[in-house]
């Protein structure tokens, strides 16, 4: 069965736009609650992150939930009201008995002072399943600094090399296909910031550039693809050849995509908390990765086509390789 995506482009262009606009609207809800389009974790804001589990083994001590405005009566009274606190789950139990809070730095006597007074009102702790963290201000702005230059010099050097290999306007969406795929999965990063409190890290910058590797990877295998069905169509229909390039290479795609999707699944459910998140950032990249090759960045390069009037392709063999004259 022949797939054509040229004829129901609208669809997939109003899906991808209204995923866009919707995580958008979470970057300025989360900006004007928080200061940051996204949740960002101690990585780059620093401070101090507290994760306090009760000890179960205790009598008595989890039959009771956490509620949370007691540990927010808490943490006003030791001048910490503008914290970020959540009520998590116990990794054994699957119960709310876990309490997760972001402050500013605190040095070691307030961290015990914070933890002996939620232990009095709440219930003790266990000392084996507590985290605590702290990261400096200037370490976080560092590496939001680093991450960000990365992702930048990844852009420059992609837009290079598809200029040399293609004509500029496969060139021009196969970055725009990138951007999508790298604005979808910030996007529902900062959705599930909202609702569930979901946190980046310096990981999250690893996998937009993980993300954009793939993304640019899977596009230009199609755009191979039509660059070599233009060279035995001639006087077809741009939208066919751009149709046919795509059934050609669906196989190919779908198979490196679940296959790389299977192992970060994996990584995902089994990989511990520092890597789950980073997991489920190359899930989404990579899955809006195949979407766009295959239907944004094929079907914007056969509608530009169209739009230029040059729907057939009446091209040679000797042109279609041909440098483009820019001047």
């Amino acid at each position: 069965m022949k797939l054509h995506i040229n004829k129901w482009r609208s669809l997939w262009w109003s899906i991808s736009l209204a995923v866009i606009l919707a995580g958008i609207i979470s970057m300025v809800i989360s900006w004007q609650t928080t200061g940051y389009p996204l949740r960002p974790s101690l990585d780059f804001v620093g401070g101090t992150r507290l994760l306090l589990e009760r000890n179960c083994s205790d009598a008595d001590n989890c039959n009771k939930p956490i509620d949370i405005n007691i540990v927010r009566d808490v943490a006003k009274e030791q001048d910490l009201g503008d914290s970020s606190i959540q009520i998590i789950a116990d990794k054994d139990t699957g119960k709310d008995n876990g309490v997760l809070i972001r402050t500013k730095t605190l040095d070691v006597e307030k961290r015990t002072q914070l933890q002996n007074a939620l232990s009095e009102k709440i219930g003790s702790f266990d000392p084996n399943k507590n985290q605590i963290d702290t990261v400096g201000p200037t370490l976080g702005r560092q590496l939001f600094t680093t991450g960000t230059t990365a992702l930048v010099v990844s852009f420059i050097c992609i837009v290079i090399y598809l200029g040399i290999r293609f004509q500029w306007d496969y060139s021009a969406f196969a970055i725009v296909a990138t951007f999508h795929d790298l604005l979808m999965t910030v996007g529902i990063f900062s959705i599930f910031g909202l609702l569930f409190g979901m946190e980046v890290d310096s990981l999250f910058i690893v996998a937009l550039l993980t993300i954009t590797g793939f993304s640019v990877n899977d596009t230009v295998v199609i755009y191979d693809r039509i660059r070599e069905n233009v060279k035995t169509h001639e006087n077809v229909p741009f939208h066919e050849i751009v149709d046919d390039a795509v059934n050609q290479t669906l196989a190919r795609s779908i198979n490196t995509t679940l296959t790389t999707l299977l192992t970060l699944v994996a990584i995902f459910l089994f990989g511990g908390e520092t890597l789950r998140n980073f997991a489920l950032a190359l899930i989404i990249g990579f899955t809006m990765g195949a979407y766009s090759s295959i239907f944004i960045a094929s079907t914007l390069l056969a509608w530009w086509r169209e739009y230029k009037g040059e729907s057939r392709v009446t091209q040679t063999a000797d042109s279609i390789d041909a440098p483009v004259d820019n001047s």
